[in-house]
């Protein structure tokens, strides 16, 4: 109860700034996520709340699933094969190289053994839709950067999962079965795309209908029913959130229509919470805990990698200077990093501590950095448009 009554409290401060936030770099995430550390067990004390808290990891997984959800409602099939050429490259050419780049990183400079540094690069490469959505869901950001961002932020959390797997396997020292592994993810693009397929051939058939007032509920029932399935099989939840939107969005534009406004909603006061209790974990004391090389490690990987790895990605591409500068910064770190972080700390390997503790540190850099800017990135874009136009009514 004390939770809710934080979030509740937080909320209503929000909404209250949420209009000086979208014209300024002050942004709700930010918001959230200080208020959760300063309620945190080390202020306040009012949320006594640990990493190892199941409550974490639940909201991370539930945040995330329902945000992949909604942003693969924004991408059909026939976008995705219409416009794959960037994401591809992002997803084939920037994860690897953000993974490898991250892990030499944490080698030389936080002086993180092999497996260990190849462990936290594989938890911090992958974007997140969390905060990929802030700029995917402005109008004055070109439609096929959004669409780059949207594709690869959706697909990579899930490509990123069998290294992470492999890699807690090698430093545990414990056997990793890779058919299941394998089956895990197959299984989740399965449920994603059959379940959604099923429910709408149902409602299109002669005898069944959705009345005007249930279809916004139409897309959360399929949600819903995915992610427990997903659950009970052990199957991929994040590959099956993102499968389903996809599979909605190319079967029935009315029910991902319909969902649309209620959804985003939805995806939002999830992705809030979990700022909140991910905001308690950083405590002066946990900041403290953290060497000097850990904050030069984290400030490298946020200002470096990242964009060094998809400069060199989409390197050659059609994308515009304004473009290819925006895809190389936005890469936000957030709720897939922290679900892999709690992995690797449940795993309780020598260093799960101190892994965590880097993975933390990068991910609240980034959550500042990132949410800060979207405001400036598409500001950015809306003043090229406007020199363009002003120099064609010449």
């Amino acid at each position: 109860m004390v939770v809710l009554l934080a979030f509740a409290a937080t909320l209503v401060l929000a909404v209250l700034i949420s209009e000086l936030a979208e014209r300024s770099v002050l942004s709700t995430a930010v918001v959230f996520l200080v208020a959760g550390v300063l309620l945190g067990p080390d202020v306040l004390g009012a949320l006594a709340i640990t990493p190892r808290d199941p409550l974490v990891e639940g909201l991370a997984e539930l945040a995330l699933f329902a945000v992949l959800f909604s942003d693969g409602m924004r991408v059909g099939v026939r976008d995705l094969l219409s416009a794959w050429r960037l994401p591809g490259r992002a997803l084939l050419l920037g994860l690897p190289l953000t993974l490898a780049g991250t892990a030499v990183l944490a080698h030389l400079v936080a002086g993180l053994p092999w497996p260990e540094a190849f462990l936290l690069g594989a938890a911090l490469s992958p974007t997140d839709p969390v905060f990929a959505a802030a700029i995917v869901g402005r109008q004055e950001v070109p439609a096929r950067l959004r669409h780059l961002l949207n594709v690869e932020s959706g697909l990579n959390d899930g490509l990123a999962l069998p290294v992470v797997v492999v890699l807690l396997a090698l430093v545990g020292r414990t056997e990793v079965e890779g058919a299941a592994l394998l089956g895990e993810l197959a299984l989740g693009v399965g449920i994603g795309v059959v379940v959604p397929w099923v429910a709408i051939r149902l409602e299109s058939s002669r005898y069944l209908a959705a009345h005007t007032r249930y279809e916004p509920l139409s897309a959360v029932a399929i949600g819903l029913l995915v992610f427990a399935l997903s659950e009970l099989t052990h199957a991929n939840l994040f590959l099956a959130a993102f499968a389903a939107g996809v599979t909605i969005a190319t079967t029935e534009t009315r029910v991902r229509e319909a969902f649309h406004q209620f959804g985003e909603l939805v995806a939002e006061l999830l992705k809030l919470a979990a700022l909140l209790v991910f905001g308690a974990l950083i405590s002066p004391q946990f900041l403290g805990e953290i060497r000097l090389s850990g904050y030069v490690f984290a400030v490298l990987a946020l200002l470096a990698v990242r964009p060094l790895a998809l400069a060199v990605a989409l390197a050659g591409s059609r994308l515009g200077r304004r473009e290819w500068v925006a895809a190389a910064w936005f890469g936000p770190k957030g709720f897939a990093s922290v679900v892999y972080a709690l992995l690797i700390l449940k795993a309780g390997l020598g260093r799960s501590d101190e892994l965590f503790h880097l993975a933390a540190l990068v991910i609240t850099g980034s959550i500042l950095a990132h949410s800060s800017t979207d405001v400036l990135v598409a500001r950015w874009f809306h003043e090229e448009e406007a020199v363009a136009d002003a120099g064609v009514k010449r």
